[in-house]
């Protein structure tokens, strides 16, 4: 059976709170600026303002953006459950990886091409590390 998503509409503050959370996280991943705007799918100059800090700055943000957000933060979610250390929990997606998706490359470098399908299956393969937990 397949899902039907609808478009959720977001207003300006739940963009910009989603996107510095999401900036925030590819910083401590070791992400370049351009990493992270590939990734996110956003300019430099957004980029900037995100990691600045204004509390009152907004963004107006398309469902492809939130949809990258979201990815983010449930990758993050995963490697909080996945690791006890906050070494690999911000590490591991730097890290080479050698198992058969990532071929040597880490997670970073996938998720950094800026397709969809890279993010969404980088998140596949770490979500899925939480099962072998049980």
């Amino acid at each position: 059976m397949a899902a039907v998503f609808q478009a959720q509409a977001f207003t300006k503050d739940q963009c910009a709170t989603g996107l510095k959370a999401a900036v925030n996280i590819l910083e401590r991943w070791q992400a370049t600026t351009d990493q992270a705007c590939n990734i996110l799918r956003i300019s430099r100059s957004t980029h900037a303002r995100a990691k600045s800090g204004d509390a009152s700055w907004s963004v107006s943000l398309d469902p492809d953006q939130m949809q990258r957000i979201s990815f983010v933060l449930n990758i993050h979610a995963a490697l909080r459950l996945i690791f006890d250390n906050p070494e690999n929990v911000y590490g591991f997606a730097a890290m080479a990886n050698h198992n058969e998706f990532f071929n040597g490359r880490s997670p970073l470098e996938i998720m950094a091409q800026g397709d969809m399908i890279s993010l969404y299956e980088s998140f596949r393969r770490i979500d899925s590390l939480r099962g072998a937990q049980w």
